[in-house]
């Protein structure tokens, strides 16, 4: 109980200290007209009060992935305590601020077209398709999962096609109506259901009911039975996402810096929808060793009851209650919907940009949802284990490529680029090792692995430093080829 209640500490402790110094960072004009004024177009670019805009931010990075994520990735044991709050803190939360900052002092860019103007135009194109995917990829992972469950409530007729059907089409609508018509108004009561859920587990929690083993005094090693495939580096860093750096945070946030009034608000919605997404995380985390006794305890129940979806209504219903069973079935069915359908609209708005296609007329927004969709569908045939696993290491890719093009940034407007710099060597050093240690990558053994990311990571903070250099020279950053 101590650790946690140290690790939620900081946690709130972290939006306060370390999200003002990322505000005092990129120097926030509260005075500056907000592209929801001055490109208002009553579809993408509308003025929303502050409330919605927060909540809409929090159910769109969060869905399933503080939740799954959290109760998966604790199997990494006590470290995963130690990275939901420390990645939260310097690195996810700075990583959505700065993205959506970006976004804002752009005039609500799109992501792909913000790591271009840093990174260069070779790199725009490969974020533009990387992007596209990742957000296509998401989309399809989220039908899947909701359609399966609703399938198993409901009669023999309506089955889990039936069901992907009927999620498509609403994805299809949700894409295309204007932002204030549909998840404007009822994703906020979504957003307050998952936050309301982690609140009441949060309370069993402190009553003391359930002890938390979180076993720091047994060490930080992994606790999987075969720890020598699942080590907690690079893993778990991959593994736990969405509760503490995700790069498909940095895809959503412009579409809500489209709707932000005032840059004051950004530290609050964007700052302050990780780190309550890193209590989420948190809170699910320790919920998972509570409720089931011990790690071991953990994994015996995950193997016999086909995963995290089980676990999560089990605790809910015995924590919460009745009401806590109608949360868990809101959390597992209506979160990942919530997030599909606006990964799609963010891939619209992306393509929209790429293309300098209006999109006020509702024949042109079709236009350009139209390959979105059919990329999606075309996925949806494609096995589930397979598109989770390439998600997970594309999504913490985009994150690292974000933290560079954020480092960039800050470093072109003589700002302190050392808070976006260090979280974007980590995190190199993480996708790098991942991609050659999985098995989905090369599968080389972890020290050869670990040489290679090394050596990545060092020629590119070479490049960037030799940046630097040209920088101080009065160069611009278009000259720079790299």
């Amino acid at each position: 109980m101590t650790a946690f209640l140290i690790a939620l500490s900081v946690l709130i402790g972290g939006y306060f200290v370390y999200g003002a110094i990322a505000e005092k960072v990129f120097d926030t004009d509260y005075s500056r007209k907000m592209p929801c004024h001055t490109k208002a177009d009553g579809v993408d670019f509308t003025p929303m009060p502050t409330w919605k805009v927060f909540l809409i931010q929090f159910l769109n990075i969060a869905g399933l992935g503080p939740i799954f994520g959290a109760i998966m990735g604790i199997m990494f044991g006590p470290a995963a305590f130690i990275w939901i709050v420390a990645g939260t803190i310097f690195g996810g939360a700075v990583h959505d601020f700065i993205s959506a900052m970006m976004s804002i002092r752009s005039g609500g860019d799109s992501l792909p077209e913000l790591v271009g103007r840093e990174l260069g135009p070779a790199v725009k194109q490969v974020m533009r398709v990387v992007s596209v995917l990742l957000l296509v990829l998401v989309a399809a992972v989220f039908v899947i999962t909701p359609a399966g469950l609703l399938a198993g409530l409901t009669p023999s007729w309506a089955g889990t096609l039936f069901w992907i059907a009927v999620i498509f089409l609403y994805y299809m609508t949700a894409t295309l109506v204007p932002i204030d018509k549909l998840i404007g108004r009822f994703y906020p009561i979504f957003g307050f259901a998952l936050l309301f859920m982690a609140g009441g587990l949060l309370v069993v929690l402190l009553s003391g009911a359930y002890p938390i083993p979180d076993g720091f005094s047994d060490g930080l090693a992994s606790r999987y039975s075969d720890a020598s495939t699942h080590p907690v580096f690079p893993m778990m860093f991959v593994s736990i996402a969405c509760g503490a750096i995700s790069g498909f945070h940095a895809t959503q946030s412009p579409m809500m810096a489209r709707c932000l009034k005032n840059e004051r608000l950004a530290r609050p919605v964007f700052y302050g929808a990780m780190v309550a997404e890193g209590i989420v995380a948190l809170v699910w985390a320790a919920a998972a060793i509570a409720f089931t006794g011990s790690y071991s305890g953990l994994a015996d129940f995950l193997s016999s009851h086909a995963g995290a979806g089980a676990l999560v209504s089990a605790i809910s219903v015995e924590w919460l209650g009745a009401a806590g069973g109608l949360l868990a079935m809101l959390g597992v069915i209506a979160a990942p919907i919530t997030t599909g359908d606006t990964a799609l609209r963010s891939a619209r708005l992306m393509l929209a940009d790429m293309l300098h296609i209006d999109q006020g007329p509702i024949r042109k927004r079709i236009l350009v949802s139209l390959p979105v969709f059919a990329a999606a569908l075309g996925l949806l045939l494609i096995d589930f284990d397979i598109l989770w696993r390439y998600f997970a290491w594309t999504n913490q890719t985009l994150a690292a490529v974000t933290l560079w093009a954020a480092t960039v940034y800050l470093a072109r407007h003589r700002k302190a680029y050392v808070i976006c710099l260090l979280p974007a060597l980590f995190m190199t050093l993480v996708v790098v090792t991942y991609i050659f240690f999985a098995p989905e990558g090369f599968g080389l053994p972890m020290a050869a692995s670990l040489t290679i990311a090394g050596l990545s990571d060092a020629l590119i903070l070479g490049l960037f430093c030799r940046y630097l250099l040209l920088l101080r020279k009065g160069k611009l950053i278009h000259e720079v080829a790299y």
